[in-house]
């Protein structure tokens, strides 16, 4: 396998394109409640629209271009990854991968303190090689044209690339989609995975007579998730064709698509950009938008929704943030992740846990690694 140097390029006449198609979105009326019980408020939504058109700079791919970056062919597909040497001869290979609504532009605040620790008031010890690829259908990897490119699959592409670079051991991290791929992998590559971290266990609540407080809290939010919240994976997961006719056509709706996840799962005061600055909002969605993947990305849960129940056997990690979608207690955790040797529950940050709290995520990463590497 050939890897070829890859850079993002968006073209100015797209730039116009989405301008344009902003600017003559035709809105429906405003909610009928003063919340965002119903969805994302109008005036938010045309905020955020008329910014991305008239004041957002289209800077995400320079920002991302800073880190080298490649395109390979893994089984028929490309495969784009951002792939960061550290300069410290020690260094621990790492493969970490995003999920939905993200991108590895969500990772831009934290591959630097991975790679490099020393430049970072950090220990050099810590130091990773880091491979971040984009998944089958999101970003800038191909979109699969034929089904079978699940949990499994995408899995068993991530260890063809890693052995490819030259890292016969190495550790997985991940959340949300990357949590389910970078638990995949340590089955499919027993004998090179030294550990996965995660920053979203998918467990089973379990049945405990001593239920504890957080437990209960962990039950109820996951109870609110299921009455108010699971709507957009049902729609991705059964009928993801029918959504992306819409998502592909109006850049207003990618943007309320993609928004209002990052309220509902962000540690926020009300408001998505009490957690995220809006030019990392509107990175995010353009990711999406500039390479035509709403359809393409959802697919993933149409193939592997059930993947998170999946055991993961391998020495595992797990970092528990308080906005989470899931927010297991350990013997939760420890009835999937069979060995289990890090759990911390942190006290701030959400689902986007590498754009809320980087810090955080990066010593949570170097601490459950120093275990295993």
């Amino acid at each position: 396998m050939s890897a070829e140097p890859f850079q993002v390029r968006v073209a100015d006449e797209d730039i116009d394109d989405v301008r344009a198609r902003l600017r003559r979105t035709r809105w429906p009326e405003a909610e009928t409640v003063g919340d965002w019980s119903q969805g994302l408020p109008l005036a938010y939504a045309q905020e955020l629209c008329r910014g991305w058109a008239e004041d957002y700079d289209f800077g995400f791919a320079d920002r991302l271009n800073v880190f080298p970056q490649f395109r390979q062919e893994i089984d028929g597909l490309g495969i784009h990854y951002v792939h960061l040497r550290s300069p410290e001869p020690d260094a621990f290979p790492l493969v970490i991968t995003h999920g939905w609504p993200g991108s590895v532009l969500e990772f831009l605040d934290i591959l630097g303190p991975l790679t490099d620790p020393r430049a970072h008031g950090g220990d050099p010890a810590d130091a990773f090689h880091v491979v971040a690829p984009s998944l089958p259908g999101y970003g800038w990897s191909e979109k699969p044209s034929e089904v079978g490119w699940g949990v499994q699959k995408i899995a068993t592409a991530w260890d063809q690339l890693m052995v490819s670079l030259g890292y016969e051991r190495y550790g997985a991290q991940g959340g949300d989609w990357g949590s389910a791929v970078s638990g995949a992998l340590g089955e499919v590559a027993r004998e090179r995975v030294a550990g996965v971290h995660v920053n979203m266990a998918a467990a089973p609540q379990g049945q405990f007579e001593d239920e504890t407080d957080e437990e209960r809290e962990g039950a109820q939010a996951a109870a609110e998730f299921r009455r108010t919240g699971q709507g957009y994976s049902g729609q991705q997961g059964t009928r993801p064709q029918t959504l992306g006719y819409g998502l592909t056509d109006s850049p207003a709706g990618q943007a309320a698509w993609i928004a209002e996840k990052f309220w509902a799962w962000t540690d926020n005061n009300g408001h998505p950009e009490d957690a995220v600055t809006r030019q990392q909002l509107l990175d995010a969605i353009s990711a999406y938008w500039f390479t035509a993947s709403a359809t393409s990305s959802a697919r993933l849960y149409w193939e592997s929704f059930r993947s998170f129940g999946d055991l993961v056997t391998a020495p595992s990690g797990i970092s528990v943030y308080p906005r989470d979608i899931i927010r297991p207690s350990r013997r939760q955790a420890e009835l999937k992740y069979t060995d289990l040797r890090w759990f911390e529950r942190l006290p701030r940050g959400g689902h986007f846990a590498a754009m809320e709290q980087p810090a955080s995520l990066v010593e949570q990463i170097r601490g459950f690694f120093r275990l295993v590497r």
